[in-house]
């Protein structure tokens, strides 16, 4: 490939803005409709932010909160911090003034910018807690007329600050951009702190540079692909398709009305290129079973019968497969699948990504069935992004592929994956002894088991999360779960084992599927707890967790289960914002239900 220019992100946007101006490089909808923004908009729009954070106060080195859902203002703070040498600390949407509260205080944060009233309001209430937060910057004002001036600012007014500062002291920018190099920090991205407090990557321009490189030649980038972003940007698998990889190849990024609206946006949008974590693959899995429930008839059948005819070699590329093959794929591609990538908004997507947790290979079958060519790939906070990732030429069923430009891997101790690489992260900010415990003689240790098979990764379980059960056995929750997971049926399973005399597990249905179900099936119910408690629904769960046995390997089977009566929430730290469980918590809240699982009077049906 191409080398890319030795550039960091945010002079590449200023050179993006010499050498196109007038190319789109931004589409924003507000109340339906799409608006664009070029290349030199983009660059003038954080050019003023930036500088109007200098007039605010904030040095050079200072830190950037940013709490909001992704639109354009994110990005133009984003890089107008980076502009005049500030760093960027994003802040999930979602989370609790708590959690908000945490990072914006252990992110040293001295003005954060936030979406609207909502998102202020958790501020505020922790002010207390943060000593060195001098402003509040808020993008939607509405509803905050009333609220300290001294303190809460406009997002336009920092536009309008910047614009007069920069009449001032017109060459400030170019000589910020001058001296930045790949080494200095550009982004701090917090872990999702499934076990514990999250904790502050810092990602230097070098890193973006290097992910930039590797996601342009791994995913095929380039100035057309196009792209909906609607993950959280303090996410890193979103700021590589929204940021680093867009910058550097001068491709299109589009932000959708919210994310309540991303199935619409999509359709809209039909992206060349899509970034789905499993929770949204598995989504989109139960929203095509449920349009089958409701069309029924001979357009199930025909479904059907299109995923016995094309799921044989629905993991070979197209050049490799028959001529047979290839008018299969075609005749139900007419059919019946182009009208499903329609309704979720896939049909153009020439290659679509799952990452950032275990997906069950169900549902990458069942895509790849489809005729969505959904690839695998694996990467952390730590790695700025992706770190190995499938080709569509070499797509291994549940490997995440080979390692990408740049990066190189190993196995350790225990069969630890080890990444290194110009990818590698600097480090975590305050907290010199996580980042030893991680970064070792050039290597970082991923924390995952893993094992190579035909130079591909296959990632088996979380180090820590390996399982031992009271006969000696070693078990791997991860994969347990997943195959349970790829029924429509089941969105969450929780594996308990360790220290057990055989594996069972706590299960939440999925409401919209089982609903759906129980409409068809004339079952009455009036809320979350009353479906999932109807002994109809148990022998649903049963039979879809007595196939997802049926490919285990005995040892790994689940003998008892018990169906949660609520959903697993955020709020009640249960599950971190990126939805990933807290097992600890998990155990310690259901303790008598998982006891229950364990007593031999217990009358409960096996799975």
């Amino acid at each position: 490939m191409r080398e890319l220019p030795d550039l960091t992100l945010p002079q590449m946007l200023r050179e993006n803005a010499r050498r196109m101006p007038d190319r789109l490089a931004l589409r924003q909808k507000d109340f339906g409709i799409w608006l664009p923004i070029t290349w030199a908009e983009y660059d003038q729009r954080a050019r003023h932010f930036g500088l109007g954070l200098r007039a605010l106060g904030l040095a050079e080195g200072g830190h950037l909160g940013i709490l909001s859902e992704n639109r354009a203002e994110w990005v133009v703070a984003q890089l107008g911090a980076g502009m005049v040498g500030a760093v960027a600390v994003g802040v999930y949407a979602t989370s609790p003034a708590n959690e908000v509260a945490y990072v914006l205080g252990h992110g040293e944060v001295e003005v954060v910018v936030c979406e609207d009233q909502e998102q202020t309001d958790k501020v505020l209430e922790r002010l207390d807690e943060l000593p060195r937060l001098k402003r509040i910057v808020v993008i939607d004002p509405k509803g905050l007329r009333s609220y300290a001036s001294e303190r809460v600012v406009s997002f336009a007014e920092i536009l309008r600050l910047g614009a007069e500062h920069e009449a001032q002291n017109p060459g400030l920018v170019e000589a910020c951009l001058a001296a930045q190099t790949q080494a200095d920090t550009g982004l701090m991205v917090y872990t999702s702190g499934s076990t514990g407090k999250p904790k502050g990557a810092m990602l230097s321009y070098r890193n973006m540079r290097a992910q930039a490189a590797a996601t342009i030649e791994r995913l095929g980038y380039d100035e057309t692909t196009t792209n909906l972003s609607y993950l959280p940007l303090c996410h890193v698998a979103e700021q590589m398709l929204t940021t680093m990889a867009p910058i550097y190849s001068g491709s299109c990024v589009s932000f959708g009305e919210s994310i309540r609206t991303v199935q619409e946006d999509l359709r809209e949008v039909a992206p060349s290129l899509f970034l789905g974590v499993p929770r949204i693959w598995e989504k989109m899995h139960a929203a095509i079973h449920i349009k089958l429930m409701e069309a029924g008839g001979w357009r199930r059948r025909l479904f059907e019968a299109g995923l016995r005819a094309c799921d044989p070699f629905a993991c070979k590329p197209p050049a490799a497969r028959s001529l047979r093959e290839k008018a299969v794929a075609l005749f139900f591609h007419l059919l019946i699948f182009r009208a499903l990538q329609n309704f979720i908004g896939l049909r153009k997507a020439k290659i679509a990504l799952t990452g950032a947790a275990p997906i069950p290979p169900r549902i990458v079958q069942f895509f790849r069935t489809l005729g969505v060519p959904l690839v695998e790939v694996y990467g952390l906070t730590e790695t700025s992004g992706m770190a190995t990732g499938q080709r569509r030429e070499h797509m291994l069923p549940g490997a995440v592929g080979e390692p990408v430009f740049g990066a190189e891997v190993a196995l350790g101790d225990e069969g630890e994956l080890l990444v290194r690489g110009d990818i590698v992260f600097e480090g975590y900010f305050r907290n010199p002894e996580a980042t030893r415990a991680v970064l070792r003689e050039g290597w970082l240790h991923t924390g995952d088991v893993a094992v190579i098979e035909a130079g591909q990764v296959r990632i088996v379980d979380r180090l820590k999360d390996i399982m031992i059960t009271a006969g000696g056995k070693n078990l791997s929750p991860s994969e347990i779960e997943n195959t349970v997971k790829g029924s429509a049926f089941i969105k969450e399973c929780i594996v308990i084992a360790d220290g057990r005399r055989y594996p069972s597990a706590l299960i939440q249905i999925d409401a919209e599927t089982v609903g759906k179900w129980a409409e068809e099936n004339r079952i009455a119910f009036t809320h979350f707890r009353s479906l999932a408690e109807h002994g109809r629904v148990r022998d649903l769960v049963a039979a879809e967790i007595e196939r997802a046995n049926s490919q285990l390997a005995p040892v790994a089977q689940l003998k008892r289960f018990h169906l949660l009566v609520k959903e697993l929430d955020h709020d009640d730290d249960e599950v971190t914002a990126t939805m990933k469980v807290r097992r600890a918590n998990i155990a310690k809240k259901y303790a008598s239900e998982i006891e229950a699982l364990y007593k031999p009077e217990r009358q409960a049906e096996p799975a």
